[in-house]
């Protein structure tokens, strides 16, 4: 198969509207195209992109599980029951690259010589000592073992397999080479069991690493009927959205800020519900946020119909007055707890209606006709984030991103010094 290394051919950005929901990768024969979430600024090289599709492959396996990646079947016709190991091949793929060729053993052989690593079974039995005064015997030439690459060994012709079919799906990611085709032919019962005992007899993590790819691989080839048709992603990356926005701005312990409610029944029973929960609790600075994250479209069409409707901004105000009006709350912050509401929505910083490049950037904030305290609970902002920017710094220390974010939502009071202004976006009903 011709690999074309022309990868912005085979990058897109999504919509996020109907039929251009998908995130992830999708191949059926030599047409594979690789999605980005809504607002995402591709790079202008192909190194840069290389790196930018590997870590999008690693934020959909950390933040999406084996049910969100099945797609419906009008969606693509891969079987739902399969989830394609992407990590496996890259795997495979890394190891082939790293140590320039294929897995082999190393098949012991023995010479006569005066240093190495000794046998000493062979030594006494095919070297002649010298006996010493004392009559013990001296060797001066030993038989000592070396190794070669036994390349026509089963396991090696196994990996050479797997190199194939991992440079055939996704080899275009690192280069336009194409491995020679295996002459083995495949037998997934006899290939999953030398691996398996490779695995159990092997105790560097490097090869025991390899061998779990290629198990992984193996199974999967086994399940799938197609090889020619393989996605990795997820038509719901709203769920991604919101983990995303949890990790870096959210605490762990979060039910602790959930509005709960209850049935208590004439005839003495009672039922507990289940709590509403927000979707993420930040603090700062000793403030309260109530972040709903927001995978919509606003941020890229600027257009109001676009933006959460009056059930969401409903919800954030009860979330906020249930923070503002709690005794607990009171104890810790004082009476007028200081609480504040805020959609996160993606964008793109570099290409975008608003023309700003702020990496958080306020557009306007929501409010209820019913609620006209002036408490800053009731005023839900809306914040549109650079999604890549995002994508790419959710691991390590995210103390910077949650004080932009907080200066961002608070921006709204500081301009107006705490008045509801005149161009809020009012919840319609």
């Amino acid at each position: 198969m011709a690999i074309d290394s022309d990868l912005f051919n085979r990058c897109r950005v999504n919509k996020n509207d109907d039929g251009d929901r998908f995130v992830g990768v999708k191949a059926e024969g030599d047409n594979v195209v690789v999605y980005f979430p809504i607002g995402y600024e591709l790079p202008k090289t192909e190194q840069d992109l290389r790196q930018d599709i590997l870590h999008l492959f690693s934020v959909l396996a950390e933040f999406t599980s084996r049910d969100d990646r099945i797609l419906p079947m009008k969606k693509f016709e891969a079987p739902q029951s399969v989830d394609f190991p992407i990590n496996a091949y890259l795997e495979i793929i890394n190891y082939f690259m790293e140590q320039n060729g294929y897995y082999t053993e190393k098949e012991p052989k023995y010479k006569t010589n005066d240093r190495g690593k000794i046998d000493w079974p062979r030594t006494i039995k095919r070297q002649r000592s010298l006996i010493q005064a004392n009559g013990s015997p001296i060797y001066t030439k030993y038989t000592v073992r070396v190794s070669s690459p036994n390349d026509k060994n089963l396991i090696t012709q196994i990996h050479k397999y797997c190199v194939y079919e991992s440079f055939s799906k996704l080899g275009w990611l690192f280069t336009p080479y194409l491995p020679e085709k295996p002459l083995l032919q495949r037998d997934d019962k006899m290939f999953l069991s030398v691996l398996y005992e490779k695995m159990a007899n092997t105790y560097n993590d490097r090869d025991k690493r390899l061998f779990s790819a290629m198990i992984s691989m193996i199974e999967y080839l086994d399940e799938q009927p197609n090889q020619k048709q393989f996605y990795f992603g997820t038509d719901r990356f709203e769920y991604v959205w919101e983990k995303l926005i949890d990790r870096v701005f959210g605490i762990k312990d979060k039910q602790y800020y959930f509005p709960r409610t209850r049935w208590l029944l004439r005839t003495g029973k009672k039922r507990i519900n289940a709590a509403l929960e927000p979707d993420t609790i930040m603090l700062y600075d000793g403030k309260i946020y109530v972040l709903d994250a927001k995978y919509y479209r606003f941020g890229i069409t600027g257009d109001p119909n676009d933006l959460p409707e009056s059930s969401s901004i409903n919800k954030q105000i009860t979330y906020g007055e249930y923070i503002y009006t709690q005794q607990k709350f009171k104890e810790k912050y004082g009476e007028d707890v200081p609480v504040f509401n805020a959609f996160i929505m993606p964008y793109n910083a570099k290409d975008n209606l608003f023309n700003s490049n702020e990496i958080f950037l306020n557009i306007g904030e929501a409010t209820g006709d019913w609620k006209t305290k002036g408490h800053k609970y009731e005023r839900v902002q809306g914040i549109v984030v650079d999604i890549h920017y995002l994508m790419h710094h959710y691991i390590g220390k995210t103390e910077n991103q949650i004080m932009q974010l907080a200066k961002s939502i608070e921006s709204a009071f500081e301009r107006n010094k705490g008045a509801l202004p005149t161009d809020s976006i009012s919840a319609v009903v």
